[in-house]
């Protein structure tokens, strides 16, 4: 007579070496995507508010309700507070920003530029994917929204004589910001957008200073400058990266087509195919190998 088989073994059974190791390269997966996804999350985030700002610009100053200013007298009290501004600025040690030391007496910092969402301006620098919007101020809550514009230095609506101080973090995991403001070289273009006004701007300059060293921030006579600022070395930051741009004029035509315009970040994620593609083999593996891990013995 013959013997029973007992049930045959045929079952999904995956081994523990199996699960173990699927999990090792489903973590990692999730450990490598955390950065870029992060940083394409608040990209979007980012062009999101860039967009609705722009809206409620033109729709306040289309209606004149008096919510907001007019682009022209947001600028022209702007620009009158660049001239009443004795220009200073410090990049103090150990701190993450530099701080203002210039002479406001007689205007009202937070009152200028104060448009839809609390943003001043908008920088863009295509050769790096920045787009950010611009807040008044330095503190720690406001450069983890934005870009902010160093206090105590000129509005960043441009004129002779005057600069402008905008800086950023860099390094942050959910965040790219000015991380890669040292790959930006002399020649390249940045643009901010400012109630409506356009100024672009062209690199004269990029260097790493000393946290004391603030002779590159200050104005100069007739020039229309604008320095970008952020910290390195990544994690250290002992010095400071200052990019400085000169503005061009007459500001070329397809830079004001571009103003106002939504953000073309943040780009595809292709990193979010490689990481989906990844989860979707680990499945398959261990699919297929716990039948593999549950044929009987010979």
């Amino acid at each position: 007579m013959g013997t029973g088989s007992g049930g045959g073994g045929r079952g999904w059974r995956p081994s523990l070496v199996t699960w173990a190791a699927a999990a090792c390269v489903l973590i990692g997966t999730g450990l490598l995507s955390y950065t870029p996804a992060a940083s394409w999350l608040h990209q979007y985030s980012q062009s999101r508010l860039i967009e609705s700002y722009n809206q409620q610009l033109l729709a306040e100053s289309a209606a004149n309700r008096g919510e907001v200013p007019s682009p022209d007298e947001a600028l022209g009290a702007a620009r009158r507070y660049n001239e009443q501004l004795q220009f200073g600025a410090l990049v103090e040690a150990n701190t993450h920003v530099p701080t203002g030391a210039g002479d406001e007496t007689g205007s009202e910092y937070w009152s200028l530029l104060n448009g839809p969402a609390e943003i001043m301006s908008r920088i863009r620098i295509p050769d790096v994917d920045v787009d950010l919007p611009v807040y008044h101020g330095t503190a720690d809550l406001t450069l983890l929204r934005g870009a902010g514009h160093l206090r105590g230095t000129s509005l960043p609506v441009g004129g002779a004589s005057s600069h402008a101080v905008i800086t950023a973090h860099r390094g942050l995991a959910e965040a790219s910001m000015f991380t890669d403001l040292d790959r930006v070289e002399v020649g390249d273009r940045f643009t901010l957008e400012t109630f409506g006004e356009v100024l672009v701007y062209e690199v004269q300059q990029t260097q790493v200073v000393a946290p004391e060293d603030s002779q590159a921030l200050r104005a100069q006579e007739g020039r229309d400058l604008v320095t970008l600022v952020t910290c390195t070395p990544l994690g250290i930051n002992s010095h400071r990266i200052l990019v400085t741009g000169e503005r061009i004029l007459p500001t070329p035509e397809e830079d004001r087509a571009a103003a106002l315009k939504s953000s073309e970040l943040p780009r595809f994620p292709w990193w979010a195919l490689l990481s989906i593609g990844t989860v979707l083999a680990t499945i398959g593996f261990v699919w297929r190998a716990g039948y593999r891990d549950a044929r009987p013995a010979e």
